[in-house]
């Protein structure tokens, strides 16, 4: 039997087609436009996602024996908002994750509703890119399209409605709306409240492995599968990540490193810490955990070869970096603001170090190594909880890089365990499919069967060293400059 993950992203959709043994068997990408109409913006229209992932569809089941298809789920870009009205029409187009408008709303929800009652509500804090403090931008400054409001979406829940005509979401994406009761799985009447909206304009929350439904005869006819295909509720992609890695069960590791970049600790047991710093969510494996969120990680890299140094030559670039843990030049990597542990939507890129002998080398380096001591910052949050982390999974664009995955382990001194695949959430989306559909008992058995580690990186004694002293140098520049951020913000 086939079962298809796919992984709605920032830049593109990416399907996977996985058989019953956990074999990849094609991976299909389609990209789509991202939009910033304002600086410290960033918004999509839903209907590419549809377009692009039926097409993708199409092709990954190419040449395919399209009668084995049976279950379909989805690993998504979280805290969108989709807003649809009563003809089932997108009102606007979404506001993503990355958005960075709403400061006032997050402001009035931490400082007026208050942190603590908060986090008693749903373990969270606001941050700018939550789904609550968007619903509330959109009632002050689009009072015309907030009144139009039929229902309320995720990324990944607008597909699956497409598909199956099913009103649902998950219990990980949901987590991440600050609309959600984690702790005890269901929505949060108080902050319903809070936010002016109706319980009806919600979806029905499902575990990521249930079956929501089957796909529609239309989309049945189209794709040439069979009308019984189930589809799973799906995961939000850092949840689906850690699936796809095997981050299932008590007290496992995940480092993803996306366009976003999170430390991913699953647990058994709900658990909040004292700042709110880590964002406390249900996971796919029908547990909960606890992550870190850096909104720009692989980004960073990206724009620093794309778009400053003018080269698509990644390896090459990475090869004359020799002397870790040696570099004076220090890179926070805050490109679209950043979320944890800083909260703070103002933050923004900044060098530091510099001197006329500073080189090309030791600047690509100092964007590897802000991005790993940004991920280090989350990771010390979680130390402090009593959580002892010795290894962790590594996943995403940036983890093909073998230097980087060096940093990474020096820094945060663990074993960095790499995988056979490197198709995080659209692995993870498959393995939910498949559970959905029987293949496997649950996410625990899936994750036993397929994830397999090929190889780890072990942290050097000396580099750790070196990389300790570096990291307390690192982590008294955000300090420094907060300010300067704010008033950049003003100008």
């Amino acid at each position: 039997m086939f079962y298809i993950g796919v992984d709605l992203g920032t830049s593109a959709v990416k399907l996977l087609l996985m058989n019953e043994k956990g074999q990849i068997k094609n991976v299909v990408s389609k990209e789509y436009p991202l939009y910033f109409p304002k600086p410290g913006w960033s918004e999509q229209n839903p209907e590419d996602w549809f377009k692009e992932t039926m097409d993708g569809l199409k092709e990954l089941l190419k040449d395919k024996d399209k009668s084995q298809v049976a279950g379909i789920s989805f690993g998504g870009q979280m805290h969108g908002l989709v807003i649809l009205d009563d003809q089932d029409h997108v009102i606007r187009p979404a506001i993503l994750w990355n958005d960075g408008r709403t400061t006032k709303e997050r402001d009035y929800l931490n400082e007026v509703i208050g942190q603590d009652t908060l986090s008693k509500y749903t373990a969270n804090i606001a941050f700018t890119g939550f789904t609550a403090p968007k619903i509330l931008w959109v009632k002050e400054n689009e009072p015309e399209n907030f009144k139009r409001i039929h229902k309320i979406m995720l990324p990944k829940d607008y597909l699956a409605y497409k598909l199956t005509g099913v009103f649902c979401t998950d219990v990980s994406d949901a987590s991440g709306m600050l609309l959600f009761d984690v702790k005890n799985r269901c929505w949060s009447k108080e902050m319903i409240e809070i936010c002016h909206i109706k319980e009806e304009q919600l979806a029905k929350v499902f575990e990521s492995y249930e079956s929501v439904g089957c796909i529609t005869e239309e989309i049945a006819k189209e794709l040439g599968i069979p009308e019984t295909v189930k589809v799973a509720a799906g995961a939000g992609d850092n949840a689906a990540a850690a699936v796809g890695t095997g981050t299932v069960g008590d007290g496992q590791c995940n480092i993803s490193l996306g366009t976003s970049g999170t430390v991913f600790v699953s647990s058994k047991n709900f658990g909040v810490d004292d700042y709110n710093a880590l964002h406390s969510f249900d996971h796919a494996d029908g547990s909960y955990h606890l992550m870190g969120c850096m909104l720009s990680a692989a980004s960073c890299n990206k724009w620093w070869m794309d778009g400053i140094l003018k080269t698509k030559e990644y390896s090459k670039e990475q090869e004359a970096i020799t002397k870790l843990g040696e570099n004076t030049v220090y890179f926070l990597p805050y490109l679209m603001g950043e979320r944890s542990p800083h909260n703070n939507p103002n933050a923004r890129g900044t060098f530091i170090g510099m001197s006329m002998d500073t080189t090309r080398e030791e600047m690509t380096q100092a964007v590897l190594e802000g991005v790993a001591f940004a991920l280090r910052d989350s990771f010390e949050v979680a130390k402090s909880l009593g959580i002892n982390i010795e290894r962790t999974k590594i996943c995403g664009g940036g983890a093909k890089s073998p230097l980087w995955k060096k940093i990474i382990a020096n820094v945060l001194n663990i074993k960095v365990d790499v995988i056979e695949s490197e198709e995080g959430p659209g692995l993870g989306a498959a393995m939910l499919a498949a559970v959905a559909c029987g293949e496997f008992k649950d996410v625990e058995e899936a994750a036993a069967k397929i994830v397999k580690v090929t190889d780890t990186i072990e942290p050097e004694p000396e580099l750790v060293a070196l990389y300790e002293k570096r990291y307390k140098t690192f982590a008294k520049i955000y300090p420094g400059v907060k300010d300067v951020f704010d008033i950049l913000q003003e100008d």
